[in-house]
């Protein structure tokens, strides 16, 4: 139950911010120049998330992954090559733009102590992957879906290099929004996640380009929200207030379209916070929440693979809490201390508080009785 409650919450602040992100590009590009407010952008965008998981469920995220996928790519490559030609850049000159730029670099050794040394970076993106992907409901989901092991292990592959792909055409493309921005003389946004709209705006890319990228970005995220509030439906229902063991089918089935229209309400009170109060770029508003969110999942997970010593059960909700308090205060700590800054790696301490929480509380079996 305790897993489940910080599944829902770690997933709900993951989709939120995927959402937010885009009502962010949508504020600047459509909603603006009409002086329509952000609740309306964010009301609107997911309110339409819900309608596309109103009746489809899960079989509505996963048949359409691929055409999303698609428009996401295409609008990718062809703002790339907008960008290439009005720089006057060949696609060896585009490379070597790319390679040259500070924005490029990815090792860093210089600095153990800093958030970006390279192998804390490293490990924690290790740990943040198998606490996202391994213990999240939508992502298994995808792999239960198939039709055999082998089926599932060839998903997983295809899925994590063509992530890889994808990936690096998005940073492809940041790199040289920035060097378009400074050779047209652009403003610089407060918030990294504004570029593509202020360069879309004030640069005059092509209506098409613009079209295409928000299509793309758009359909991508009714994929990873409506796959979210369709898996935060299904955890909460039957997790939480375990509707199978309490109700029929068909007050189950009044119960999940109830529970599903909350979740809407949620995600959208969330992405209004995060326009209000975010200050931060989403990808690294994503890695720091899921460092206190996802590490008591990934301790509880980590404990129950490794031992099969049964514990206190009810004391573990305390343990889940005080582990990304305790990870809080060490992160304070050594940086004032040592001038240690504790990066994305975090979430390993905090499954590691959690699993040194977990086995204080291991139930002691009295011993048997003599024979004697």
């Amino acid at each position: 139950l305790t897993g489940a409650w910080f599944f829902f919450i770690s997933k709900m602040f993951a989709a939120a911010l995927k959402v937010y992100v885009v009502c962010t590009v949508l504020q600047v590009l459509v909603f603006d120049p009409f002086g329509v407010p952000f609740a309306v952008n964010a009301a609107f965008l997911v309110g339409l998330v819900w309608l596309y998981t109103w009746r489809g469920g899960v079989r509505s995220v996963v048949w359409t992954d691929i055409l999303h996928t698609c428009c996401l790519v295409g609008s990718i490559v062809l703002c790339i090559v907008f960008i290439m030609r009005s720089l006057g850049l060949t696609s060896a000159g585009v490379v070597q733009a790319v390679c040259d730029s500070p924005m490029s670099r990815i090792f860093f050794f210089e600095d153990a102590g800093s958030a970006r040394y390279f192998w804390k970076m490293f490990f924690g993106g290790v740990f943040t992957l198998v606490a996202m992907t391994g213990l999240d409901q939508d992502m298994m989901q995808r792999n239960l879906s198939c039709r055999s092991p082998w089926d599932s292990q060839i998903n997983i592959v295809i899925t994590a290099f063509s992530q890889m792909a994808v990936i690096l055409l998005f940073l492809v493309l940041g790199v040289l929004l920035y060097l378009y921005a400074e050779h047209a003389g652009l403003p610089m946004p407060e918030k990294g996640d504004q570029l593509f709209a202020v360069v879309a705006v004030n640069a005059g890319l092509p209506l098409a380009v613009g079209i295409m990228f928000v299509v793309g970005l758009i359909s991508s995220t009714y994929s990873s929200a409506g796959a979210a509030m369709t898996a935060l439906t299904t955890s909460f229902t039957v997790d939480i207030l375990r509707g199978p063991k309490r109700w029929g089918e068909g007050r189950l089935t009044q119960v999940r379209i109830g529970v599903h229209v909350v979740m809407a309400l949620v995600m959208g009170c969330v992405v209004l916070f995060f326009g209000r109060f975010g200050n931060d770029s989403v990808i690294n508003l994503i890695f720091k929440v899921a460092g206190y969110t996802y590490g008591p999942i990934l301790g509880m997970f980590a404990f129950g693979i490794c031992t099969r010593r049964r514990i206190r059960d009810r004391w573990v909700p305390l343990v889940a809490f005080a582990a990304p308090l305790l990870s809080v205060a060490l992160q304070s700590f050594v940086a004032y201390k040592y001038d240690y800054h504790i990066g994305f790696e975090l979430i390993a301490y905090n499954a590691l508080f959690t699993v040194i929480g977990m086995s204080l509380l291991v139930e002691r079996r009295p011993k048997p009785a003599s024979d004697n």
